[in-house]
């Protein structure tokens, strides 16, 4: 569970969702057995969020030899964190003290039951629908799975196993100053968009996204 004070509380489901799909490599983090073995266990992993049936799954794929697995029954909670954009906030853009510095980011987590999905149909769709999120994005053509030997997909596919969360549960945290006086934001994204990096101007687009129009 999240510690969300309600400033920063996103609870707009389709605003969770676009959040997740934007920064769709998340965390999966699961508990294994109690134990000298046991214990958190987390990979980092590509998803895709599918939705069906009037409830939202979310899909990935793990090597075969990857530990975690035993942990996907299917019955125990699993996590996913999707962190977004973050940013060190100085005092010093604030138009009065005292103040001390912060640090303003979104994150979305989902949890729900994950199970294993060994299915060799379900995994041959997976990567395609995977890579072709992902591909056309280069000048070259784009690579395509169907492309390739079969004899050497086959080996490919046989070293994953696909996984699925059913979601029961998001929280977001979008810390973003709202606690701040209203005269301070304006001068707090005016600063994260005179840097470079496009986590600081990530946050600053946040933030004009949630301030009140003019």
């Amino acid at each position: 569970m999240v510690y969300l004070p309600p400033a920063f509380t996103e609870t707009r489901t389709e605003l969770l969702i676009e959040h997740i799909e934007r920064h769709e490599f998340g965390l999966l983090v699961s508990h294994g057995p109690p134990g000298a073995k046991g214990g958190l266990v987390a990979s980092q992993i590509p998803f895709l969020v599918e939705r069906r049936d009037g409830g939202l799954y979310i899909q990935g794929h793990l090597a075969s030899a990857n530990p975690q697995l035993a942990d996907l029954d299917g019955e125990g909670e699993a996590l996913a964190i999707f962190q977004g954009p973050h940013a060190y906030i100085s005092p010093s853009w604030y138009a009065a003290g005292p103040a001390v510095p912060t640090w303003n980011y979104a994150s979305v987590h989902a949890y729900g039951p994950a199970r294993r999905i060994a299915n060799a149909d379900w995994l041959r769709d997976f990567v395609r629908r995977l890579t072709e999120r992902h591909e056309g994005f280069e000048p070259a053509p784009p690579w395509r799975m169907q492309d390739l030997p079969e004899a050497y997909v086959q080996s490919m596919l046989n070293g994953i196993v696909g996984i699925e969360i059913r979601v029961t549960r998001l929280e977001g945290k979008f810390k973003l100053s709202q606690n701040r006086p209203a005269a301070d934001r304006p001068r707090i994204i005016a600063a994260l968009e005179r840097r470079e990096d496009a986590d600081s101007r990530g946050v600053a687009r946040l933030m004009r996204e949630r301030e009140p129009a003019g």
